[in-house]
């Protein structure tokens, strides 16, 4: 249902996404992962059509068979919450401190779909109850500062799913969130999407999340997708060189202890060194260069090609060779 192709969103001389090619079916569910600064969010925002005014979008973003890459604002609002909506990070920050949250809810039943103000309350309740908010009519009462994050958390996702769009995106909807309540969030998204046919794109720099969460992923570095797959493919066995680095930094997703090994002995996790360089100090050619453990002499200034590892997995790096 939405389908970017080679799509890059620049700024001046330099791009936070650089010929990002994703695809996300209806009912399907895709993670995005990287580190900080990788373009997940970036790609989210451009999946929304919400793209800073200074950037330049380049490629083709089709949503339904609509075009949308060069569209204008205008278009666009057609689009967001009818068909594709949003989960933004910190829900204490998207949600308005001054608005009880009943009003939040309701404006946009309002305003997309132009029901009464007694038919988007009611329409309010039914989705605070969908999303597991408990006692909905005092909710719709109070203010963001009297709520849990978790139910912070459901408020916006009821938010997203007022006008029924046929795409969800959460943007790191587990952020500052304990263990307990992050997997009852994962579980009620993967639990709504399938319930309405809805398809889900889940963007996190957590593994165990996304595992738990989707069936394909999108591994991202400095605005590229590097590696796509099968989840539970990409995880167990993962291609590129950065792949596995995040995988070898992340306790707990082989099974073991997080901070042990299989023996039961703390052990030291390893790492990859250096951070993700700023947009305009990105190498020319592989993007990973100068933090690859494997890198080759050629890999600063060439860029690699996809190659097809098997089935519908690729990963686009110069050890693996050839052309998807």
């Amino acid at each position: 249902m939405m389908d970017l192709k080679g799509v890059s969103v620049g700024f001046g001389a330099a791009y936070a996404l650089r010929d990002v090619s994703v695809s996300i079916a209806r009912g399907e569910r895709l993670g995005i992962v990287g580190e900080s600064g990788s373009g997940k969010s970036m790609l989210g925002l451009t999946m929304m059509g919400m793209v800073p005014d200074a950037a330049r979008v380049e490629g083709a973003i089709a949503l339904d068979g609509a075009q949308l890459a060069r569209a204008s604002e205008r278009v666009w609002r057609r689009h967001r919450a009818r068909k594709v909506a949003m989960i933004f990070q910190e829900p204490m920050a998207a949600l308005n401190p001054l608005q009880r949250l009943g009003e939040t809810v309701m404006e946009p039943l309002q305003v997309h779909l132009g029901l009464s103000r007694a038919a988007a309350r009611d329409r309010t309740l039914e989705l605070f109850a969908e999303v597991g908010i408990p006692d909905p009519e005092a909710r719709l009462r109070q203010y963001p500062h009297e709520i849990s994050g978790g139910q912070r958390q459901r408020v916006l996702i009821a938010l997203a799913l007022t006008c029924d769009p046929s795409l969800l995106i959460a943007d790191e909807p587990t952020t500052a969130l304990d263990a307990h309540v992050a997997l009852r969030i994962i579980d009620l998204l993967v639990n709504l999407a399938a319930s309405r046919q809805m398809a889900l794109v889940f963007i996190s720099h957590d593994l165990a999340a996304v595992a738990r969460a989707t069936e394909r992923i999108a591994v991202m570095y400095g605005g590229e997708v590097i590696e796509t797959g099968p989840t539970p493919q990409v995880l167990q066995d993962p291609q590129h060189p950065y792949t596995k680095g995040l995988l070898g930094a992340r306790p707990g997703i082989g099974g073991e202890t997080p901070g042990r090994g299989p023996d039961g002995r703390r052990k030291r996790l390893p790492t990859i060194p250096g951070t993700v360089p700023p947009l305009s100090a990105l190498p020319a050619g592989c993007r990973f260069s100068g933090r690859c453990p494997v890198e080759l002499p050629h890999c600063a200034r060439v860029r690699p090609e996809p190659h097809r590892v098997s089935g519908n997995r690729i990963a686009t790096c110069h050890l693996l060779g050839g052309r998807a």
